[in-house]
């Protein structure tokens, strides 16, 4: 049985690429350590694409971006973080990649999923939507029922029940998150993804994350939020 086995976590965010969480719900992330909840970060691809450079190699890309995500993570207060090693614009809905997410989750045995929604319209990457759609089967039913994925079970792997998903990136928002306080950590946090910066702009990336989180906290007396749909998981 694996080593972190039963290391139970109160929220496990599942995200495509490294700089996912960063953009979507470091802030979020950050209050929840604060208020000494445990999180855990599961990242499903290499991130081998992410670059505008065509001369880069793929595999030192690789390499930098698991590097930089380690860090973004350590300044929100993660202290763990899965790579999966997928990769980038190669997610598929198999029954492997399920059984990926299915193994994390019984590991560490998150009372929340957080990860991408995979049902946003038209301009939205691939690899968001399959990471989305395969973490929400995952969580029903797959990673509940003794019956699915039986070998887990034969390494002492055993199912849990994950008692809501938050998807982010969602046009849907149902509840909002003040992250008022930690927004600058947010921007820090994504400011250690060197590759992207370096193409985006530090200056640009910052003035759109800020719209954004304002935009999220309309309707509530916050300065900046981050929005989520939550779906209650039934018993």
């Amino acid at each position: 049985m694996d080593d972190t086995a039963y290391n139970t976590v109160d929220y496990m965010v599942i995200v495509a690429h490294p700089d996912d969480a960063e953009f979507g719900c470091a802030g979020s992330v950050a209050g929840w350590v604060k208020d000494n909840k445990r999180v855990v970060y599961v990242i499903c691809t290499s991130g081998d694409k992410g670059s505008s450079d065509p001369e880069v190699l793929p595999k030192e890309l690789a390499q930098k971006r698991e590097e930089e995500q380690i860090q973004a993570a350590s300044v929100v207060g993660v202290e763990q973080t899965v790579f999966l090693g997928y990769p980038d614009q190669g997610l598929e809905d198999t029954a492997q990649f399920r059984k990926d997410i299915v193994r994390q989750m019984r590991i560490y045995r998150p009372r929340v999923v957080v990860t991408m929604d995979p049902y946003r319209k038209y301009i939205w990457h691939r690899d968001h939507r399959i990471c989305g759609q395969v973490t929400l089967d995952a969580v029903y039913p797959f990673v509940r029922d003794p019956l699915a994925y039986p070998d887990l079970m034969n390494e002492g792997i055993h199912p849990h029940k994950v008692s809501e998903i938050w998807f982010f990136g969602t046009e849907d928002i149902n509840i909002q998150i003040d992250i008022t306080e930690d927004f600058d950590k947010k921007i820090e946090a994504l400011y250690c993804h060197v590759c992207q910066m370096e193409s985006m702009g530090r200056e640009k990336v910052r003035a759109w994350v800020r719209k954004k989180c304002e935009d999220m906290a309309r309707g509530t007396d916050f300065q900046y939020a981050e929005g989520f749909h939550r779906v209650i998981i039934p018993s």
